[in-house]
């Protein structure tokens, strides 16, 4: 008895080629392996179940919450990651809520001061006006919020829609970029 007749040819043919096609199928490409190796697209620290105040002379101006918090301060712009979202608590002079952020994802860019929130980010101000969009931008320096995205904002009377708004931090003084939708005037 040979080989031939235990292992048929066509069965050792489509081995080899099987076997040929798995090593050709683990070669590596060094730019991703250097990619997902690089210290600087590693985080520098990890923070799970963040809840932080920022303070004033004493007085608490903001609460931030974040279940997962990734601070990558090795990158060429220093940034702070919430990838599970963030909550952020505004307070007046008296130490009351004044207007609350949420959003399932957000992004910190340090040197900017400047906060990018994104995906069902919701704000919600003392007169209980209520602000959905997709995208958000708070400047701090700036002590602004905007966005050039659709917007929603419900008052107690209404519903308003549009491209784009402009508002202050406290989301109490904002207006809407390009309105739509239907709307009532009332005649003197």
């Amino acid at each position: 008895m040979d080989f031939w007749d235990i292992f048929p040819k066509r069965s050792f043919i489509i081995s080899i080629a099987l076997a040929v096609a798995m090593l050709m199928s683990c070669r590596n490409d060094i730019e991703v392996i250097s990619s997902l190796t690089n210290i600087d697209n590693l985080p520098s620290q990890t923070i799970v179940n963040l809840e932080t105040i920022y303070t004033d002379s004493a007085k608490i101006q903001l609460r931030v919450k974040s279940k997962l918090v990734k601070s990558f301060n090795q990158a060429e712009n220093p940034y702070l990651e919430f990838p599970k979202g963030l909550e952020v608590f505004f307070y007046d002079e008296n130490e009351k809520i004044e207007s609350q952020l949420s959003a399932r994802y957000a992004i910190y860019h340090e040197a900017d001061e400047l906060w990018e929130a994104k995906d069902s980010v919701v704000v919600i101000n003392a007169n209980g006006e209520i602000l959905n969009t997709e995208q958000l931008f708070w400047d701090e320096n700036k002590k602004l919020i905007y966005t050039n995205k659709f917007v929603s904002i419900t008052t107690a009377n209404e519903i308003i829609y549009g491209d784009g708004m402009e508002a202050n931090e406290n989301f109490t003084n904002w207006k809407i970029m390009k309105p739509r939708g239907t709307f009532y005037i009332e005649n003197e």
